[in-house]
């Protein structure tokens, strides 16, 4: 019973099992059926959007190959539309060519026939003259026949006298034209002369050397003209001390102006400037130890400047002394003209001239080096500039050509020699170039100088220098031997001693300066 029982739960069991199967496959088939009609449908959404995408990029394509093709076919028709023009015109200039050719073939034809023609007209006149010339040689025969038997003489005794009489009125017009030939020669001898100096003028180019008052000193930044400048102006001060020379700084970028009218004054104050910016070190100690190392490389400077000056004008066995002042000669000027640039276009026009009339070229060249060493001494002496360059040549050895051309080129000793005139007319010639010389500007730098001598006139004073065109008279004096009430008074009598000797425009201010220093040295 019990067994009958489990057997019965088993089936029942079993079959259970196979229902509930069934029924859960029933349910899977219908979910899989909708979840498959779900996909169909948003397939066929999915393919009708791609179709509807694929056909408006067709669309889009299309155009853009229509477009493509309409740009092609234009640049097509343009290229076709050059090539067609550029045959056009090909062939309108082979058309030109064409016509030309034909053209010249037919002058050229025309010329062969006049030349052919000429030819054939030649040739009948040449044998037409041949014929005449016969005929006058028989007449020419015949007539002397008849003149010798009317005379009496030979024709060869005829020739004899013929000769005889020609001679004497050969030598009657040989002295006339002899005569005619040295009056001419008279009057064409100063043409000559001024075709021997426009020659050498042109023939030597030369730069205007007009000297100007100031210099630019370029710096790299604007900053450095603070350090120059120094804590309350003391840096700048120091150099306006040490050197003479009027610095001014302004709004000008990256420069300032160094004034003064003494040359080498401003040449040092600028290499001295130069060499301070350079190694950044700038207090007053500092200032007057470059200063003073500057004046001695400067002197150094004036002797190789000389050497450069005579080897490139080939001048050799000149002094050691002249050629110190030759270089010296860089740092002076004459009514505004740099003094060795104008010596040296006066050599080079001696040498030309001197070549020119067959003198010595090398000896004229010296002479016109040197004409105005005279000029180089900074202190004014009552001897002419040309009486002393001639005397300072002597002392040296130059020979009596070159003294008597230095002497005499403004007519201060009686010419000796041809290299004087020579020499006077070159000075004349560099001097005359348009501006050359300026008369204004030497007249002013004398003035400043006069203003400085009367300074040192006085006793005490160590320095003196003319700044801002004349208006101020700076002195430095030694303060062992001034106080402050004679500088006071010091100042007063120069000031007073300016009004009554010079002529000025508008005041001149008289600053005397006194500086007292104590220096010892610990060993």
């Amino acid at each position: 019973m019990d067994i009958q029982i489990v057997i019965g739960a088993v089936i029942g069991i079993i079959v259970g099992a196979i229902i509930a199967y069934f029924i859960v496959k029933s349910l899977q088939s219908k979910s899989a059926n909708s979840i498959v009609a779900e996909a169909k449908k948003d397939a066929a959404s999915i393919i009708k959007e791609a179709k509807a995408e694929g056909e408006s990029k067709k669309k889009d394509k299309i155009l853009q190959a229509k477009e493509k093709f309409i740009e092609l076919k234009s640049e097509h028709e343009k290229v076709i539309l050059s090539r067609d023009k550029k045959l056009a015109d090909a062939e309108k200039r082979t058309r030109d060519k064409e016509s030309q050719v034909s053209s010249e073939l037919s002058k050229n034809k025309k010329l062969n026939k006049d030349i052919e023609d000429k030819v054939k007209d030649y040739d009948f006149r040449n044998e037409y003259l041949v014929k005449k010339q016969e005929e006058i040689d028989k007449v020419h025969q015949s007539a002397v026949k008849q003149l010798e038997v009317i005379s009496g003489v030979s024709a060869e005794e005829a020739k004899a006298q013929l000769v005889e009489t020609l001679k004497e009125s050969a030598k009657t017009d040989a002295m006339a034209l002899i005569q005619d030939t040295i009056e001419e020669a008279k009057m064409t001898a100063q043409q000559e002369a001024k075709k021997i100096i426009i020659n050498t003028i042109q023939r030597i180019g030369t730069e205007e050397a007009v000297e100007n008052c100031v210099s630019v000193f370029n710096l790299e930044s604007d900053d450095v003209k603070g350090r120059i400048i120094g804590r309350e102006g003391r840096n700048i001060r120091a150099i306006e001390a040490a050197t003479g020379v009027e610095i001014i700084v302004d709004d000008t970028p990256e420069a300032i102006i160094l004034s003064c009218f003494d040359s080498v004054r401003r040449e040092i104050a600028r290499l001295s400037l130069h060499k301070l910016v350079t190694d950044g070190r700038i207090h007053p100690a500092r200032i007057e130890e470059v200063v003073k190392k500057t004046r001695k490389m400067i002197d150094e400077e004036i002797i190789d400047i000389g050497k450069r000056t005579v080897v490139d004008l080939g001048i050799h066995g000149l002094s050691p002394e002249l050629i110190k002042m030759v270089g010296r000669m860089k740092y002076r000027s004459s009514y505004g003209q740099n003094l060795l640039q104008h010596s040296r276009e006066v050599a080079k026009l001696c040498g030309v001239m001197a070549a020119e009339l067959g003198l010595n070229a090398k000896l004229a060249k010296r002479a016109g080096l040197l004409h105005d060493i005279g000029k180089v001494p900074d202190s004014e002496t009552e001897v002419p500039h040309a009486i002393l360059g001639m005397q300072w040549a002597e002392k040296y050895g130059e020979k009596p050509e070159v003294c008597n051309a230095i002497g005499a080129h403004h007519d201060e000793v009686e010419m000796t020699s041809l290299l004087s005139p020579i020499v006077q007319v070159c000075d004349a010639i560099s001097g005359a170039r348009p501006g050359a010389r300026r008369q204004v500007l030497d007249s002013y730098i004398q003035r400043l100088k006069d203003l400085e001598e009367i300074a040192f006139g006085f006793n005490g004073v160590k320095k003196a220098y003319a700044i801002q065109a004349g208006r101020e008279l700076r002195v430095i004096v030694e303060s062992e031997r001034v106080n402050d009430d004679k500088a006071s008074n010091l100042s007063f009598e120069i000031s007073q001693k300016i009004q009554t000797d010079m002529t000025y425009p508008g005041q001149v201010k008289v600053t005397v300066i006194r500086e007292t220093r104590a220096v010892n040295i610990a060993k």
